[in-house]
């Protein structure tokens, strides 16, 4: 890794470091390979000097060296190897508007479900926070998160496996987006764009409704996972029971991928924002029934991981209070407790895995 000046910089060149601004706002990601558009962009944000992967870092040498060091390498290389062939599903649903759903089973039972079941599931997942830019990795992720859940929430292998499909295809409506659309913060649409959004849902459901061996579960979850429990949400409106079950399931993977996915535009989150969004929304737009078994397992997942507030002060989580809180205890280096929900100045700037 080389420091290197903005004037210095060509298309080509791959970033070692991510790039944010002065409020936490990704401005471009790790691994990014830089174009003349992404040059001009930095040079206009002022930003001096970024940092670039060299010769030894991209070489096989660095890459064998580094993934003996690396505890997540085993689940990484089997994402990797199933990312292909999700983009080729997605791919092919833009051009012909249709899925190959018996190798779609075949990833999800041979790679996703197994993924799924890996006790580190959840730390690995944020250790690849930074593939965010294209919707089969969001995809991935979703279903490899909804797998977590379904077995938090005990369902039976079977259901478990027709929620990771629900997962990974709850955006397929997305394939025909323009990149122009996919890349937009979805908070500042407006107008024909915010309709072409709001439209990926019922776009989604009517592709997978054409194909046999789709259970109805994934279909709805397609057309339903952005609706909310008090009827707030989109395309219809819906609300409660009307919502199915594997819609308010794929909700929730879906709104902890987007909190604590590294992205263009929006500032990047710990997965201790995720879980007190979460809490805080279990009882109102979210379902209870599946946010509990959630919070209840994801706080025992993160107890000991090592966190430095935004005061720069480091420490570890200690526990989460009984009531469903909103925010963790920690036990800081300075030896003092704090119960971060007495406390709304400090946040948890930084999380590393335990």
């Amino acid at each position: 890794m080389r420091a290197v000046s903005i004037e210095d910089l060509k298309p080509g060149m791959i970033l070692a470091r991510t790039i944010v601004n002065s409020e936490m706002v990704v401005v471009l990601s790790e691994d990014t390979l830089l174009t003349k558009a992404h040059i001009t962009r930095l040079n206009f944000l002022n930003i001096p000097v970024v940092y670039i992967k060299d010769e030894y870092e991209l070489s096989k040498n660095y890459q064998n060296v580094s993934s003996i060091f690396n505890r997540s390498n085993a689940f990484v290389k089997e994402y990797d190897s199933v990312v292909q062939e999700a983009k080729g599903i997605f791919e092919e649903a833009g051009k012909s508007g249709t899925v190959p759903l018996p190798e779609t089973q075949v990833i999800v039972k041979d790679t996703i479900a197994p993924l799924a079941r890996n006790s580190g599931a959840i730390d690995y997942l944020y250790e690849l926070n930074h593939k965010a830019s294209d919707i089969y990795n969001h995809s991935l992720r979703v279903s490899i998160l909804a797998g977590v859940i379904a077995k938090w929430m005990h369902f039976t292998r079977a259901k478990t496996r027709d929620i990771i499909m629900a997962g990974f295809f709850h955006d397929i409506g997305k394939c025909k987006f323009p990149q122009r659309l996919l890349d937009k913060n979805i908070n500042t649409l407006q107008g024909e764009d915010y309709e072409n959004y709001i439209k990926h849902t019922v776009d989604g459901q009517h592709i997978l409704s054409g194909i046999d061996g789709i259970s109805d579960g994934v279909k709805l979850a397609a057309m339903q996972h952005h609706e909310r429990m008090d009827g707030t949400g989109f395309p219809f409106g819906s609300r409660g029971e009307d919502i199915h079950e594997y819609a308010r399931v794929i909700m929730i993977a879906d709104i902890y991928d987007n909190i604590t996915t590294e992205r263009q535009g929006y500032v990047k989150q710990t997965p201790f924002a995720a879980i007190a969004y979460l809490t805080e929304n279990m009882y109102a737009t979210l379902d209870p029934t599946v946010c509990v078994p959630v919070l209840t397992h994801i706080k025992d997942a993160f107890l000991g991981s090592r966190i430095t507030l935004n005061n720069g002060e480091k420490g570890v989580i200690a526990a989460y209070p009984n009531d469903f809180a909103a925010h963790p205890i920690v036990s800081l280096e300075s030896n003092e407790i704090i119960n971060l929900n007495e406390h709304p100045e400090l946040t948890i700037a930084e999380y590393n895995p335990k």
